[in-house]
C-alpha cells in the first residue's frame, strides 16, 4: 500500500494537509495546540510504516511505545476521533491519495482502527499495551496483536 500511495512524499503532503485542516477545526485544535513543530512529519512517518514503508518512525522514535505515551491521558472523545478521521479522509482527497475502493477501504480501516485504539488509550486509568509492534497495515485487515 505504501508504492501505491507514492510512498513517503505522499504521507507527508497527506500530513501537512491534514494538520493544516486540524489547526482550524474548532473541535480538534485544542488537542494539539502544543505539538511539536515536527508533528506532521512524524504522522507521515508513522503511516508510511505502517502502510509498508520504512520503518523510519521507529527508527527515529522509538515505534509503537512512543505512539501509544503520545496519546495516554488525553481522554480522545469519539466526536473527535470521527472529525479526525474526515479530516484525514479530506486531506487524502486534496493531495490526490489513490481513489480506488481497495486503497480508499484498507486506509480508512487503518484510520477507524488506529483511531479507535487511541481513543481506548486515551483514557484517564486506561490499561494500555505499551509494547506491541507497528501494525503493518495491507489489502486485508491486520490481525489482532496477542502478545
Amino acid at each position: 500500500m505504501y508504492e501505491w500511495a507514492g510512498g513517503t512524499d505522499a504521507f507527508v503532503r497527506l500530513c501537512d494537509a491534514f494538520y493544516r485542516r486540524v489547526t482550524a477545526d474548532d473541535l480538534l485544535a485544542g488537542l494539539f495546540a502544543t505539538m511539536h513543530p515536527e508533528h506532521a512529519r512524524h504522522v507521515a512517518l508513522w503511516l508510511a510504516e505502517v502502510f509498508g514503508g520504512p520503518a523510519a518512525y521507529t527508527g527515529e522514535h522509538g515505534g509503537y511505545p512512543h505512539m501509544v505515551r503520545m496519546h495516554l491521558g488525553r481522554a480522545i472523545t469519539e466526536p473527535q476521533r470521527r472529525r479526525w478521521v474526515n479530516l484525514m479522509l479530506d486531506a487524502a482527497d486534496e493531495v490526490g491519495l489513490p481513489e480506488d475502493p481497495e486503497f480508499r477501504a484498507a486506509f480508512a480501516g487503518y484510520l477507524e482502527w488506529g483511531t479507535r485504539l487511541a481513543v481506548l488509550n486515551s483514557r484517564p486509568g486506561a490499561d494500555v499495551v505499551l509494547q506491541a509492534p507497528v501494525p503493518r497495515w495491507g489489502w486485508g485487515v491486520a490481525p489482532p496483536y496477542e502478545p
